[in-house]
């Protein structure tokens, strides 16, 4: 009964959820411009598209597999309903900022942030990869107010589904995990940006070390107040294709929505370093967008997802062979899932 009770509850929240970003996503759709600039041609997918009962059908999947594995006890939430006025406010603040990204979507304008930031010795830290304006919003990965809008922008994007297809990740985890001590276990995520994934996963492992990694300062924060209730945690500011660590270091390395915004020689770098750092046995867990060939009825969304939004590397990212890049670095396959429009693909470092 106990068990019926929270698959239920849980569904119903994440039900309650989705709409309420669906219908955040479909007002900007009524405020925005053209998809196209004048004078642009339409933009035509080659593959299909899942249309609405299409994508309908695949979220009630979402809902029922994430509660599914809640009420079994797979994994935990921690992603307790906001009050309402945070909730009212996260909204405002999104809403503001949607003319600025629809005039900069509109002018092609993808980077910018190295114009308006103002400190541009700081600028010379980073990656010229990374000083872009990823899908068109504001002020790049580098400023506060870019970090405190984020998670709502993504989940909006995916109508309430982010945080959801994010947890599929901890499935693998769960199978790793079991018969070993949290407490003697140590991951590192990669790009970790506010920490979402980690909240989760700190609520389902309490006692793992963790470390979060980022090259933004301002989304390091955000990760920080998102997981102060727990221990075992540091965060980290560095580049994922240049770790800060020792060989062998590391029992779980993870990826969470990374490679689709890295420029193919950043990639291969990045599996290098993971593979490195990973002790003999150890996890490379990454988790990203779904590629060409993967769910036939959404390859026209992805040929969209890069027209639509500041995305420069995500049409590389649809052919990229992931098994063949791991078998590169010595990591063989652990395991595969799949939901909504996410993957998750795991790898194990040969013993």
């Amino acid at each position: 009964m106990a068990t019926a009770w929270t698959r239920l509850r849980h569904g119903v929240s994440q039900t309650a959820r989705v709409g309420w970003y669906a219908a955040h996503y479909l007002a900007v759709n009524r405020m925005r411009g053209p998809l196209t600039r004048p004078g642009e041609a339409p933009f035509k997918p080659e593959g299909k598209l899942p249309g609405f009962q299409g994508m309908m059908t695949e979220i009630r999947k979402l809902i029922a597999r994430d509660a599914g594995h809640v009420a079994c006890g797979t994994y935990r939430t921690a992603d307790p309903p906001l009050p309402p006025g945070e909730m009212l406010k996260r909204s405002r603040q999104f809403f503001q900022d949607v003319p600025a990204l629809d005039a900069r979507r509109m002018a092609r304008g993808h980077s910018d942030v190295r114009e308006t930031y103002p400190d541009k010795d700081k600028l010379k830290a980073y990656p010229r990869y990374y000083l872009q304006n990823f899908h068109y919003q504001t002020d790049g990965w580098l400023s506060e107010e870019s970090a405190k809008i984020y998670d709502t922008q993504v989940e909006i994007l995916f109508a309430g589904t982010a945080d959801m297809m994010r947890r599929q990740a901890l499935l693998p985890l769960a199978r790793f995990m079991e018969g070993r001590d949290q407490r003697e276990v140590t991951l590192l995520d990669l790009a970790a940006g506010t920490g979402r994934f980690l909240r989760d996963l700190k609520a389902t492992w309490p006692r793992m070390g963790v470390i979060a990694l980022d090259l933004s300062e301002a989304y390091l924060r955000e990760a920080r107040r998102n997981l102060k209730r727990w221990s075992r945690w540091v965060t980290a500011q560095g580049l994922a294709e240049k770790l800060p660590l020792g060989d062998e270091s590391l029992d779980i390395v993870t990826a969470s929505y990374l490679f689709h915004e890295l420029p193919p020689k950043i990639r291969r770098a990045v599996f290098s370093e993971a593979a490195r750092v990973l002790k003999p046995g150890g996890l490379f867990v990454v988790t990203d967008a779904l590629q060409t060939g993967d769910a036939e009825n959404f390859d026209g969304l992805l040929e969209f997802f890069p027209v639509g939004f500041h995305e420069p590397y995500f049409t590389s990212f649809l052919a990229e062979d992931f098994t063949a890049l791991a078998a590169e670095n010595g990591l063989e396959p652990f395991g595969r899932e799949s939901a909504f429009l996410t993957k998750v693909l795991t790898f194990q470092k040969s013993a």
